[in-house]
């Protein structure tokens, strides 16, 4: 059986003479885009786009565009004997210095960038967040989830957003695998100082409210741990100079007698 034939590499488009002689056309045009005409830089190539179709490059000598040329399009109509500007960019060239690539700034956003005066977005469909409580009618049903179960909010955490919290201080720094925990002769959760969470997450997590511990205020692991520990003290050492045994002088005993 015979193999079928490969198939043919489109040709490429032939050189066109006219826009090859028309380097100082587009030279105008790529100054008349540049802001100064000392941007524009010398003739770096022509590259033919289609048939009587032609870019032309001309090097930009600007501060902080190292590699980009000036690139401007050339055409030509069947039978014409001149070329016309199609547009003017700037192209980045091989090796050409290029910005980062861009982000949306929610994702660029990290944990800590958000300051003082500055605002989120309303997110209308967050993950971590799921419909509150509905009042139903029933008054003493209303004011225990109200009142004591604070659960008059819009939202509250969903099953994921409290995963994600979970993960995310349970390998954090007031997890249990801290530099600082796993030095210490205690965990978190035989501390008189834990407030422990409410919920599930009261089942691994708690409050830190020991002034005198880094953790003043965090939420730690209950296997997290520090030196501040209400239950553990430091160590008593022998000291390395002992006393002697006092020495008595009975020669120079002065004897005193009473009435």
């Amino acid at each position: 059986m015979t193999p079928p034939p490969a198939p043919r590499k489109p040709r490429a488009p032939r050189q066109d003479a006219i826009l090859a002689q028309s380097v100082e056309l587009a030279r105008d045009a790529a100054v008349h885009a540049a802001d100064h005409p000392d941007d524009v830089g010398d003739f770096a190539g022509l590259v033919m786009e289609g048939e009587r179709l032609a870019a032309l490059q001309f090097a930009a000598t600007m501060r902080g565009y190292v590699g980009w040329n000036w690139t401007v399009v050339l055409a030509r109509a069947p039978r014409a004997r001149t070329a016309t500007v199609c547009e003017v960019t700037l192209l980045p060239g091989e090796g050409a210095l290029l910005p980062p690539a861009w982000l949306p700034w929610a994702d660029r956003l990290q944990p800590g960038d958000i300051g003082p005066g500055d605002v989120l977005p309303f997110v209308e469909g967050d993950p971590r967040l799921t419909p509150g409580y509905t009042p139903t009618g029933n008054e003493d049903e209303d004011r225990v989830a109200i009142e004591e179960l604070a659960l008059a909010r819009a939202r509250v955490l969903s099953e994921d957003g409290r995963a994600q919290a979970a993960e995310r201080w349970y390998r954090g720094e007031q997890g249990p695998r801290s530099a600082g925990s796993l030095q210490s002769a205690a965990g978190c959760g035989s501390c008189g100082f834990l407030i422990p969470l409410q919920g599930t997450l009261g089942q691994v997590f708690g409050v830190c409210a020991n002034e005198w511990s880094p953790d003043d205020g965090r939420v730690v692991a209950l296997g997290h741990g520090c030196g501040a520990h209400s239950e553990t003290d430091v160590p008593h050492r022998v000291s390395e100079w002992p006393a002697n045994a006092p020495l008595i002088d009975e020669e120079s005993i002065e004897q005193v007698t009473t009435s």
